[in-house]
Parts: structure tokens; sequence; C-alpha cells
């Protein structure tokens, strides 16, 4: 169970450049929960998925994942706990080695790395089958870099990388924008796979409605650093885009009315 309780984080505070990210986010996402999370550029999503990664200090609540507190402990500890894939294809991997070198050092997560042991015979053979399993015909190819590979194929490593061993929680941050269409697909089908059969606690950032009608038990829309809707599994089986695209007009709806009112006030003290 991951647990946002009362998450606060500005940027640049006291600045012409203050951005108030995330106002007070409190959430809880269930064991087993595969969460999409939606919101308008600007809007906390990406924010909170980093507070929870560890990417920066928040200034002002708690993060506990099962009970562990991750409020101050450093990202590279809460590497142990958390699998990650990116929105660049090319973050979360080392480009100058090779595909079996990578996926070794990804199954000793939490542990102390070192390859010689990682890359056994054994273990080599255990990459194969699990690999073969993209469909992008890499089984064959262990020991190129994996930085000379295609964007689609290095996310699907990448994606593989971050279960190899199962995760208390899975971060998943618009991971396939950077994507042409079919291979967008593709990865969104194996993420579908991979959460689906080791019922993954997931966390994954989008913008697209499309995906986050079709993937998952749970939608949590976000703006201006808040939690402006949370959709649980018994609301979202009944959703369509065309009902997320009405709650982001009843969303800038609401701060048209906010800014008008804002604006009355203003003149009755000019």
């Amino acid at each position: 169970m991951l647990k946002i309780e009362g998450v606060y984080k500005t940027f640049n505070p006291g600045s012409a450049n203050e951005v108030r990210a995330l106002r007070g986010v409190s959430v809880t996402i269930n064991p087993g929960d595969f969460v999409c999370v939606l919101g308008t550029n600007g809007s906390g999503k990406s924010t909170m998925l980093n507070a929870v990664a560890g990417a920066f200090p928040i200034d002002r609540g708690q993060i506990t994942l099962h009970n562990t507190d991750l409020t101050k402990m450093p990202e590279h500890k809460r590497a142990r706990y958390i699998g990650r894939v990116f929105q660049n294809p090319f973050s979360g991997t080392a480009p100058d080695m090779s595909i079996a070198e990578n996926i070794a050092l990804a199954a000793r997560r939490g542990m102390k790395r070192g390859l010689s042991s990682a890359l056994s015979v054994k273990k080599r053979a255990q990459f194969t089958e699990p690999v073969r399993q993209l469909n992008m015909d890499l089984e064959g190819r262990l020991d190129n870099p994996i930085g000379k590979l295609s964007g689609g194929q290095r996310q699907a490593l990448t994606l593989l990388m971050a279960t190899w061993i199962k995760p208390q929680l899975l971060l998943l941050d618009e991971h396939t924008a950077a994507l042409d269409p079919k291979t967008a697909a593709r990865v969104i089908e194996l993420t579908k796979q991979i959460v689906e059969k080791d019922r993954l606690t997931t966390l994954m950032v989008t913008h697209s409605m499309q995906q986050a009608v079709n993937l998952g038990n749970r939608i949590l829309m976000l703006h201006n650093g808040k939690i402006a809707y949370d959709l649980k599994e018994s609301d979202k089986k009944h959703i369509r885009v065309n009902d997320l695209l009405a709650l982001f007009d009843e969303i800038r709806r609401k701060d048209q009315m906010d800014e008008s009112v804002a604006q009355m006030i203003k003149k009755q003290y000019i």
C-alpha cells in the first residue's frame, strides 16, 4: 500500500519563477491497484511520481510504502522497493553496456552489484526466455549494446528490467509518449501483461485518455497540484473518453469562475 499524505512541493520558492507544484496531495493506493494519472501540463502528475521516487525532497507531508517511511529516504535506497520507467527511452539503462549486462544489473537490484557472477552461463540462459517473450527479436542479441537499439526495443527492455525483481511499486512516467503509435501500442500491451501477471501496484502517468480508459482499475486526475478527481473501480468501468473530456471541461469552467470571482473581489478593493 502506498500512502501519500499532505504532500507539498514548491520549486524556486520566493522567486519570480516560483512554482507550487504539489499543494497538499493525499491519496492511498491499495496493493494491486493499477492507477492511470491524468492532467494537463503543469498539473503536478509527474512531480507526484518524482516525489514518490525520491527525485527531490518534499517540503511537507509523508510518503509510506507498505509501512516503510520513504519520506526522507534517498532515491537510490528507494530503488530497492520501486521499479521505474521514464518517458525518454534512453533513461534508466546504461547505453554502452550490453542487453545482458543491463539485465544483470536489474536482477541484482537491492544487492551488491558485480557483473562477474551476475553474467554466469546459467544466468545468461535465464535471460533468454523473458527477452524472447517481448517479441522484438532481441533474444539472439544479448551481447549488443543497449544504446544501439530502437526506442521501442529499449523501452520494452527497460520495462522488463524494472519488473525483473517484482517491485513493491511500479512507476511509469509517460513511458510511451516518445514512441510511434505502433510501437507505443506494443509497449502498452507488454505493460498490461506484466502488471496483470504479477498484480503489480502501479502508477502510470499518461496524456492518453484512451490508455486511461482501457488500462487499470482507477484514474486520478490532477489539476494545479491537487487531486481533482479520483475515479475508483466502480466508477472507472463505466468511463469513456468523452466522460474524461467532460471532466476536464468542468475543471476549466471552475477555473474561469474562480478567476471571475477573484477579479470582482479585486475591483471592490481598488
